[in-house]
This record gives structure tokens, sequence and C-alpha cells, in this order.
């Protein structure tokens, strides 16, 4: 189960800086802090320097990589009205592409002014998509200067691989028992397009689609907090490692990827004996 990303420019230390790539979010041009804050009604002090109101510090901070930032609409129509909750998410989620494809480093400390001024947004939804990241366990907040991306190694990857099959390899084999093979046969797109993303040898595409296939089997057990807790623990198994194997090639996503495929089939024809060695298998090589 995988991960991947692209941007580029220039931080506001004239270093150049890696491409992160956000090919499925698109994060609407914004205005400056000082325009939203005005619109509010609020003071424009913290707009001035909002690095200063929040206390974090940038000059030592390293580039981050620049989005592609993409109206919602064309150029020749009105700028539609975003809601800041829809900003935010759509930060959230292209944070959440650059910690798969490790383009936010394990221990580096970013702030919010400086990851703002890469989006094209202000700093209130990035410092608010970190704070969501913190609770997730993927950043921590380091007072006075942002948010550090969690070091994490080997065993915590194996120890989240163990939590899951213990969670998703019983409920598999009951719906495989239970589920006709008309419903496995609805999840075969999910498997195919994780299939191509493997094949495009994309870690950051192949890590939702993999995230996708997963929620759909387990979501037919009708269990919603099942599928909330393993989906929360597929994703941290997604982050990067520090010190750990170098990330899975093309290869690897498309063995992993075919895996899914042979899966479907057996659950279809209620192959017992080879849906338990698939998924145990599926989940020792994670």
């Amino acid at each position: 189960m995988e991960q991947a990303g692209s941007l580029g420019a220039r931080g506001s230390t004239g270093s150049a800086a890696p491409h992160i790539r956000t090919a499925s979010v698109r994060v609407p041009a914004q205005a400056r802090a000082a325009d939203v804050e005005r619109e509010r009604g609020v003071a424009s002090d913290e707009s001035r320097s909002v690095s200063g109101a929040r206390g974090e510090h940038t000059h030592s901070e390293p580039p981050v990589p620049h989005p592609r930032v993409e109206t919602a609409r064309p150029v020749e129509t009105a700028r539609p009205v975003v809601q800041r909750a829809s900003v935010r998410g759509q930060i959230l989620d292209a944070l959440r592409t650059a910690l798969v494809a490790g383009e936010l480093a394990p221990g580096q400390v970013y702030s919010a002014p400086v990851l703002g001024e890469r989006f094209g947004v202000s700093a209130t939804p990035v410092r608010e998509a970190m704070q969501q990241l913190a609770l997730e366990g993927a950043v921590e907040v380091v007072p006075n200067r942002g948010f550090r991306v969690v070091r994490r190694g080997t065993r915590e990857l194996a120890e989240l691989a163990e939590i899951r099959a213990l969670l998703e390899v019983p409920v598999v084999l009951r719906l495989a028992r239970t589920v006709p093979a008309a419903r496995w046969a609805e999840l075969r797109p999910l498997a195919e397009a994780a299939a191509r993303a493997a094949s495009a040898g994309c870690r950051a595409t192949y890590a939702e689609c993999d995230r996708a296939f997963h929620h759909a089997i387990l979501a037919l057990a009708g269990n919603d907090q099942l599928v909330q807790i393993a989906d929360d623990l597929h994703r941290r198994a997604q982050w990067p490692l520090v010190g750990g194997p170098v990330p899975r090639g093309r290869a690897d996503l498309m063995a992993d990827a075919a895996e899914h495929l042979a899966l479907l089939d057996a659950l279809t024809a209620q192959d017992l004996p080879a849906v338990q060695s698939l998924v145990r298998e599926h989940f020792a090589d994670c």
C-alpha cells in the first residue's frame, strides 16, 4: 500500500524548490491575508505580519515546493466565491499528498505563512489544515516556529500493518461468505484504477486508489466505525519513513495492485482458502 506529487518555484530565500504534484487538488487563487482579514472586519495588524503575530519564524525554513494553482473556472468568468472550509480541505489534501510523496521531510519544521505563500492563500487555512494533520499524528506543533513532520521508523510501520491485519482480515473472510458475486464486481473499477496508477508509477495517486479499494471492501460490512479506524491506520501506514527502505517503485506498485484483482477474483468465486492466503499476504507486504 503506497505513496507521490510535484511543485516548483523559489521560496522567499531564493533557493530553488522541488516540484510538488497536486494533480488532483485544485487550489483556487485566494485573496492575500490582508484582504481576507479586512473583509472579516478584523484589525489589519495580524494581516500585516502573519508570521510575527503567530510567532512563526521563517528565516531559516527550507524552501517548500510551489503548487500549481488553478482557478476553478476559466479566467474570463467571474471568480467563484470559495468558503474557507473548502480551501482548508483542498490544502489538507495537497499536504497529505506531499506527505505521501515524502516532499515534506520527516523532522523538518514548516511554518503556515511560508506554506500559505506557496499555495497562494493566507496562512489561516494552512494552519488549520496542519492542525488537523497534528490530530492525525502526521505532524507536531513546534511553539513559535510551526509544525514538524513526525519521524517514523520501520517498527511503527510493522505495528500498523499488524493492527490493520487484525481488523481487516476477519472482516474480509466474513464478507467472502456472505457478499454475492455481483457486489464484488462493482469494486473492479476501483481495483483497475489502482492498477493504472501503479503502471504509471505514481505513488501518491496509487495511495489514494489503494485506500479507496480497501475502504469499499470494508464498507460492505456496514460498520462505519471500523471503516473510519481502518482508513486512518491505512493513511498513517503510507507516510514516509526515516532511514527506512527505498520507497516502492513501479514494479512493486504493480505487484500490489495485481493482488487487489486476484483478491476480487477469489471473493467472487467464494474461494475462502485463496481469499485468506491473498489477504494475509497483502498485509505482509505493506
